[in-house]
C-alpha cells in the first residue's frame, strides 16, 4: 500500500477517526497492530508471517533472558533467526550466482541452482528495528515490555513500516506505553509534512526518474554530459524519494500522537562525509554505529582498529543496502573517503580555512560519484557510465530543463534554511502558506498517476 495512492487514502480515513476514538481506552494497540498488519499484508499476507516470527523471536527472546542467568544465548538467538531470515531472503540468490561465478573461473563444471525468492518489502527495517529491542534489554538500556501487543504493534506501526526510519525501542514503545495526545498544532504539522514528503515523491523524485531511468537502463546510448546529469539527478532522485517517504510517515506519526525520529537533515549541505552520514538516513547510520561499530571496539582500540571498524561498518552498511556487488563497492567507496577523510575534517585549516561552500561542493561531488555505483544494473554498467563522464566527448544530454530549475530552487531553499536569512525569508506564516498552497496545486495538476513505489522498498 503506497502513501500516495488512493487506496491508502481510503485506509488512513478508515483508520484515523478509530484511532482518535480508541486512544485512551484498551482497544488502541489492538486497533493499531491490526491496522498495521492490513497495511503489511495487502501486498502479499504472506509476508505477515515473517512479521510475526521476527516479532515473536524477540519478544520471546527478551522474556528468556528474564528468566536466565545467562543472557547470551537468548540475544544470539534473535541475531541468528533475524539475520537467518532476512540473509535467506535477500542473500540467498547474491551468494549462490557468486559461487556460480566462481566456480566458472576455476572451470567446475557445476552450478548450484539459483533459488527465485521474492524480497518481501521492507524485511531489513522491520528485522534491524525488533533486534533493537533485544540488544537494548540486553545491555539494560531498555526495560522488557510485557505486553505481547504492544511489542507487537511497535515493530510492525504502519507509517514507518516498510522504509524507515528504523526507530529505537527506547523512543517508539516507551511512546507506545503512553495515551497520545493529539493537539491542532499536531494535526496541522502531521499534515504539512506529508504534504511535503508528497510534493518530494511526486513532484521531485517521479519526475527526475524519467530521466535517471532512461539513462542508466541503456548507459552505452549516452554520452558523458548526459550520464553526469542524470548521475546527479539520481543523488537528487534518492534523496527525494526517501526523504519524502520518511516525511509522510513522521507527519502520519504526528496525526497520530507520535514522535517518530528525524531520518535526514539536508545531507547536500553535508561539509564532509562523516557529517554527511550523520544528516544522511540517520536512523540507519546510527543503527549501524551503535550495533555493529561500537561492538566491533570503534575507536577504543587504537588508531589502525578504528579505521578498520569504519570500514567495515561502511561496506557491511553497503551490502545492507542490496545483494550485489555494485552495493558492496559503493559502500567500499564511502570507507575509503571516511578513512582518507577523518583526520582532515578535525584540522583546524579543514574547519576554518577552507570556505563552507567549497567543503559542501567537494563532499557533493564525492557522493554524486559514489551513487554511480548504487544506481547502476551491474558492474559493468558502472564501470562503462565512469569511463564516458570522464573521457568521452559531451554533447547535448536532452536534460529537462525544469528538472534543473526544480533542483536549483530545492538546494537555494535549504541553503536558505541552514543560513542566517532563514527566520527572515521561511519563518513567516504568509510564505510557509504560500509554499504549501504551491505543492499542493502542483502535484494536484502537474503529477501523473501515482503508481510508482518508493525505492527502498527493494532494501
Amino acid at each position: 500500500m503506497l502513501f500516495h495512492t488512493w487506496v491508502f487514502a481510503v485506509f488512513f480515513l478508515i483508520v484515523y477517526p478509530v484511532h482518535l476514538a480508541t486512544r485512551h481506552t484498551r482497544l488502541k494497540l489492538p486497533w493499531l497492530l491490526f491496522a498495521s498488519y492490513v497495511f503489511y499484508g495487502w501486498w502479499n499476507p504472506l509476508y505477515l508471517l515473517l512479521i510475526i516470527t521476527s516479532t515473536s523471536a524477540d519478544y520471546l527472546a527478551v522474556l528468556g533472558m528474564s528468566h536466565s542467568r545467562r543472557k547470551k544465548p537468548w540475544v544470539a538467538l534473535s541475531v541468528v533467526i533475524n539475520l537467518g531470515m532476512l540473509g535467506f531472503f535477500k542473500y540467498a540468490g547474491f551468494v549462490t550466482r557468486s559461487l556460480n561465478d566462481l566456480f566458472a573461473a576455476l572451470g567446475v563444471p557445476y552450478a548450484v541452482p539459483v533459488p527465485d525468492i521474492l524480497l518481501p518489502v521492507g524485511i531489513s527495517f522491520f528485522v534491524f528495528q525488533s533486534m533493537t529491542y533485544t540488544i537494548d534489554c540486553y545491555r539494560g538500556q531498555m526495560d522488557e515490555e510485557p505486553n505481547f501487543i504492544r511489542y507487537a504493534t511497535y515493530v510492525s506501526l504502519f507509517p514507518q513500516l516498510v522504509a524507515g526510519p528504523i526507530e529505537r525501542s527506547t523512543n517508539l514503545l516507551r511512546q507506545l506505553r503512553e495515551t497520545p495526545k493529539i493537539t491542532r498544532h499536531d494535526v496541522a504539522d502531521g499534515l504539512s509534512l506529508f504534504l511535503v514528503g508528497l510534493f518530494k515523491k511526486r513532484a521531485l523524485a517521479d519526475y527526475l526518474a524519467l530521466y535517471v531511468d532512461h539513462a542508466y537502463a541503456r548507459p552505452d546510448q549516452f554520452d558523458g554530459l548526459a550520464l553526469l546529469l542524470a548521475t546527479v539527478a539520481f543523488g537528487w532522485q534518492i534523496y527525494f524519494d526517501f526523504s519524502g517517504y520518511t516525511d509522510m510517515a513522521r507527519g502520519l506519526g504526528r496525526m497520530m500522537g507520535l514522535r517518530i525520529m528525524l531520518n535526514f537533515n539536508n545531507p547536500y549541505l553535508a561539509t564532509g562525509l562523516g557529517d554527511f552520514w550523520r544528516r544522511w538516513h540517520i536512523s540507519l547510520s546510527t543503527w549501524f554505529k551503535d550495533y555493529v561499530y561500537l561492538p566491533l571496539g570503534g575507536n577504543r582500540k587504537g588508531e589502525a582498529r578504528t579505521y578498520v571498524n569504519m570500514a567495515l561498518t561502511m561496506v557491511i552498511s553497503g551490502l545492507w543496502h542490496g545483494a550485489s556487488w555494485t552495493f558492496v563497492i559503493w559502500g567500499g567507496l564511502h570507507a575509503l573517503g571516511r578513512v582518507a577523510t577523518r583526520k582532515l575534517e578535525m584540522t583546524r585549516f579543514y574547519i576554518e580555512q577552507i570556505p563552507t561552500a567549497v567543503k559542501r561542493l567537494l563532499v557533493f561531488a564525492f557522493v554524486t560519484f559514489a551513487w554511480i555505483f548504487f544506481r547502476a544494473r551491474t558492474v559493468g554498467d558502472a564501470w562503462l557510465i565512469v569511463r564516458r563522464i570522464f573521457g568521452a566527448a559531451w554533447a547535448d544530454p536532452r536534460f529537462p530543463l525544469l528538472a534543473l530549475g526544480l533542483l536549483a530552487a530545492v538546494w537555494a531553499y535549504q541553503w536558505i534554511y541552514e543560513s542566517r536569512l532563514r527566520g527572515a525569508l521561511l519563518g513567516s506564516a504568509p510564505v510557509r502558506i504560500a509554499l504549501a498552497v504551491f505543492m499542493a496545486l502542483y502535484v494536484a495538476g502537474c503529477c501523473g498517476a501515482a503508481d510508482k513505489a518508493f525505492i527502498y522498498f527493494q532494501f
